[in-house]
C-alpha cells in the first residue's frame, strides 16, 4: 500500500520527532501528483499544499529560456514561508492563484491550512533545491510521456504554445535541479521504490 509504505519513509526521514513530516511529491505535469496527493489524504494525517495555488509566470508566452521559466513558474519563496509558518506556528494563511480569471492576480478568498503529522508539497518544482532543507522526503511521480500526454489533452483539450513553454521549463529542470538521483522515492507505473 502506497501510503503505509511513504509513511514508513517520511518518519525514518523526519528531521525533529514532533514537527509535521514534509513530503514534497514532485513530477512533470500529467504525471498524477494530486491524484496521489488526494489518495495520501484519505490514509494519512495530512494537509496539501498545492503548488498550482502558487503559480507565478504570468498569462502569456514568454520568451525566456527555459531555466528562468522554471525559476518563476511557481512562487518558491512564497512556499518557503508557508511552509515556515505551518512547521514553526502551526498554522499559515495565503491568497492562491486565480486560475477561473487568469488575470494574474490572486483569489479574493484566503485559504487557512493548520498543520498536521504530514504536509504533502504536491506539485512540479516542489524538490527545487530551495526548498529541501524544509522537507523530509522527496518523491517522484513518473509516467510514460504517452500516459501524461493522454492526461493533459483529457484536461486541457489542446497543448498550445503557452502550455508548451511550461513543459520545456520541465525538461530543464528535471534534467538540472531535480534529477531522478535526487530523489528519496519514485512511484511510477511499475509501482514504488525506495531509494
Amino acid at each position: 500500500m502506497l501510503s503505509a509504505h511513504l509513511e514508513a519513509v517520511a518518519r525514518e526521514a523526519s528531521r525533529q520527532p514532533g514537527t509535521p513530516v514534509v513530503i514534497a511529491l514532485d513530477g512533470r505535469s500529467g504525471a498524477g501528483k494530486s491524484t496521489i496527493a488526494a489518495a495520501l489524504l484519505e490514509c494519512l494525517e495530512a494537509v496539501v499544499l498545492s503548488g498550482d495555488d502558487f503559480y507565478a509566470g504570468g498569462t502569456t508566452i514568454r520568451t525566456d529560456p527555459p531555466h528562468v521559466l522554471a525559476d518563476v513558474c511557481i512562487d518558491w519563496r512564497r512556499q518557503v514561508d508557508i511552509l515556515k509558518a505551518l512547521q514553526e506556528a502551526g498554522v499559515a494563511r495565503y491568497q492562491p492563484f486565480d486560475w477561473e480569471a487568469f488575470d494574474g492576480s490572486p483569489a479574493a478568498d484566503t485559504i487557512v491550512l493548520q498543520a498536521k503529522p504530514f504536509i504533502i508539497l504536491e506539485g512540479t518544482y516542489s524538490a527545487r533545491p530551495e526548498l529541501r532543507h524544509l522537507t523530509d522526503v522527496l518523491c517522484l511521480v513518473e509516467v510514460s510521456d504517452e500516459t501524461r500526454m493522454r492526461r493533459l489533452l483529457a484536461r486541457e483539450g489542446a497543448i498550445g504554445d503557452w502550455e508548451k513553454q511550461w513543459h520545456r521549463a520541465e525538461d530543464w529542470y528535471f534534467a538540472n535541479l531535480a534529477p531522478n538521483d535526487a530523489f528519496d522515492i519514485v512511484i511510477s507505473e511499475k509501482g514504488f521504490a525506495k531509494r
